[in-house]
């Protein structure tokens, strides 16, 4: 095997040597000892390189002590070890670059190739490179030789398909916690390529459970672990007599066959055309289709927030959705009245009739600090509005009706912009008749029909859809919808110069104006004409009283009472079943306010200060169940073992099939199943063994 570690006297001499001879201007290999782990390493040798003579010996003096080389003779290969020296790139003249590597493979060296870090190296030896001119040593270059048979550098990676077990017998993961190939995870003492002299330094910490390689432990139903938990006495009669090899992992790996990896190509074709059926009409939920073959799209909303530009328009689906869009990366849409939109029928088009409007308010639709139109600039129009209705007949579209609020900014204008789109689909011969949220019960998602009886046209509930700074005089409403709790709120500014019953009033008249309702309508299509048709009165709890309270109380400026959040409450419940859709109807709604008492914050001045109050909204829908659930009886209450929702034991449901539990098959077949097992039972225990004998002793016994 060769030398052991040179000794460090002669380490020390060398290295010091190595040092202190540049400061000479001498020649000097730098580094000067080199500690060889792999196949291959260089050095470099320092300064008048010019006739010098490099040769490479190997050390066998077995003493320990380094003999006097042989310089000036040339020695570029000697065993298993060559010497390549180069000019360096930097400084060709001065330096060079000398390289020693081995020239034969480390596959013969270990014979026991699953141990991965032996302890002992394969390779230990001593070289000694020299440098000379005309026989006269003037540098010596120590590299002291480790290289062990498993090294990464020395080894070529395996292009074999592993195989893997088949996962119905055996677990795929046998040892969850050996992470690294080649290598010994530490903590991990199922890992094969740890030594034993390696799990004894961290045994006491290796890891448990299945992660640690427990990938077999034994189940609860086996009977040599009855005495492991406090079982039943009935448990030696069920228990499961199996191997341990029959673990309860088995099958949580997913069973499938080893595969070469597909790289994705950037020559992949895919086939993005859309698919076009809408000549022979339309099916709900189809996509609209224009007579170009593309999809109609509007900018709607996707399940993860984002607003989506190009999204296809799905015929019967109504949808009303608020998109932010930042005003430098806005670009204009296309004109919608050059789109010509298939009616459904074959070769039928349909061509949209556009009315414009103008914004009358922009604080609500765009976020800005700067002047929204500049004199002397050029401006542009930006749509902040799009609403569109549908008109259907059968399974075409017959006509579309679109109407556009704009506003023109300034060509350099930034902000956020808040924009809106609707689509709405009706019925070629409606009227101005009020759209119902249902026929006869409530649909998910619809509005909740609403109704004032003091002649106010009112026709549902809102709740607040802010915009830009959030400010209440620039919010807009959104009607209720049926199931889908909801929370909103506004800003209300507050002067210095404002009382507590004003504060009290002005919040109190902004919670009116998202309840202006008196009645809420039981069923969807509650008709708006006839009060006793299924209107409900609204209850108001703790309706605020803005004058019953002092306008300030002490000299601190806190108002008491001041109403700031309004709270919604829904109840409804399964009506029935209308061709197997349940039908959901409301029983009431009440509306409760809570309040706070507030206190002006204007910092050190309160000169010509304003602040800001903070309201909400929001809306809970309770579901009442239609039929009280059967209360339970002493004894359920006292035996909870007896519980089937909380214990894996349950005795009710023992004969699963002959018990009012079963839904899967008619309860007269499965009465009648059970008695022909139970005949089938009888006729086995007859013809048994025991059965006889117990025959032929009553026989003996009665002779």
């Amino acid at each position: 095997m060769g030398l052991p570690p040179p000794p460090p006297l002669f380490l020390g001499v060398f290295l010091l040597h190595g040092i202190l001879k540049p400061l000479w201007g001498e020649l000097v290999f730098i580094p000067p000892f080199i500690r060889m782990s792999g196949p291959l390493v260089s050095a470099s040798l320092v300064g008048g390189t010019k006739d010098v003579t490099l040769s490479l010996a190997v050390l066998q003096d077995k003493a320990g002590l380094l003999p006097v080389p042989a310089c000036g003779v040339l020695h570029n290969e000697i065993g298993d070890w060559s010497l390549t020296v180069t000019p360096s790139v930097v400084r060709p003249k001065d330096v060079l670059e000398v390289t020693v590597r081995l020239k034969r493979g480390l596959q013969g060296c270990s014979s026991n190739e699953t141990i991965s870090f032996p302890e002992s190296p394969c390779i230990v030896q001593t070289l000694l490179v020299s440098a000379s001119h005309n026989s006269s040593c003037l540098a010596h270059l120590l590299i002291q030789v480790e290289i062990y048979a498993n090294s990464s550098l020395a080894h070529n990676a395996s292009e074999n398909v592993t195989v893997i077990p088949n996962q119905v017998y055996q677990p795929l993961g046998p040892c969850p916690c050996n992470l690294t190939a080649g290598a010994c995870d530490v903590r991990c003492c199922c890992d094969q390529e740890c030594s034993s002299d390696l799990i004894e330094l961290f045994r006491e910490s290796c890891f448990t459970g299945v992660f640690g390689g427990d990938v077999t432990p034994p189940f609860d139903q086996l009977c040599s672990v009855q005495r492991a938990h406090g079982v039943p006495d009935w448990f030696p009669f069920l228990c499961v007599q199996s191997s341990l090899a029959n673990s309860p992992f088995l099958g949580y790996f997913y069973h499938g066959s080893v595969s070469s990896r597909e790289h994705a190509s950037s020559e992949v074709y895919l086939h993005t055309d859309p698919k076009d059926f809408s000549d022979f009409g339309y099916k709900q939920e189809d996509p609209v289709m224009t007579v170009d073959k593309t999809y109609f799209t509007i900018p709607q909303v996707s399940l993860a927030g984002q607003c989506m530009q190009n999204a296809p328009v799905a015929f019967l689906q109504n949808f009303d959705v608020w998109c932010i869009t930042d005003l430098e990366v806005y670009q204009e849409p296309d004109d919608i009245v050059n789109a010509k939109i298939k009616s459904g029928a074959m070769g039928g088009i349909v061509t949209p009739k556009v009315t414009y409007e103008e914004a009358t308010n922009l604080e609500k639709f765009i976020t800005s600090t700067e002047t929204l139109l500049r004199n002397g600039s050029a401006p542009r129009n930006v749509n902040v509005e799009e609403h569109y209705i549908f008109r259907w007949n059968n399974n075409t579209i017959s006509e579309i009706n679109v109407k556009i609020i704009r506003a023109e900014i300034n060509t350099q204008q930034k902000g956020i912009m808040t924009q809106r789109f609707t689509v709405k689909f009706l019925s070629y011969n409606s009227g101005n008749e009020k759209e119902t949220s249902g026929n006869p019960g409530y649909q998910l998602g619809k509005p909740v029909r609403a109704l004032n009886t003091n002649g106010m046209n009112v026709t549902a509930l809102h709740l607040w859809q802010s915009a830009g700074k959030g400010w209440c005089r620039t919010a807009t409403f959104k009607p209720i919808l049926f199931g889908e709790n909801a929370f909103s709120g506004c800003l209300l500014d507050v002067g210095i110069d404002e009382s507590c019953t004003q504060l009290r009033e002005n919040a109190a008249g902004l919670f009116d104006s998202l309840i202006q309702a008196t009645h809420v309508a039981m069923r969807g299509n509650s008709d708006y004409n006839n009060l006793s048709d299924g209107w409900l009165k609204i209850i108001r709890a703790d309706r605020p009283d803005t004058g019953a309270k002092p306008a300030v109380s002490g000299a601190n400026g806190t108002c008491l009472d001041v109403p700031a959040q309004l709270n919604i409450r829904i109840l409804f419940s399964d009506a029935g079943a209308v061709e197997g859709i349940t039908q959901q109807e409301i029983l009431g709604t009440e509306t409760r306010f809570s309040s706070v008492n507030w206190q002006f914050q204007c910092g050190l001045t309160c000169e010509d200060k304003t602040d800001l109050f903070p309201l909400s909204a929001s809306v809970q829908f309770i579901k009442i169940p239609a039929q009280l659930p059967r209360p339970l009886t002493r004894f359920q209450i006292n035996f909870t073992e007896y519980d089937c929702n909380r214990n894996e034991v349950c005795w009710p449901q023992l004969l699963y099939p002959l018990t009012q539990y079963y839904q899967g098959e008619p309860y007269a077949q499965c009465v009648a199943k059970g008695f022909l097992l139970l005949s089938l039972l009888m006729l086995a225990m007859f013809l048994s063994n025991p059965w006889t004998r117990i025959r032929k002793a009553w026989n003996s016994a009665t002779i």
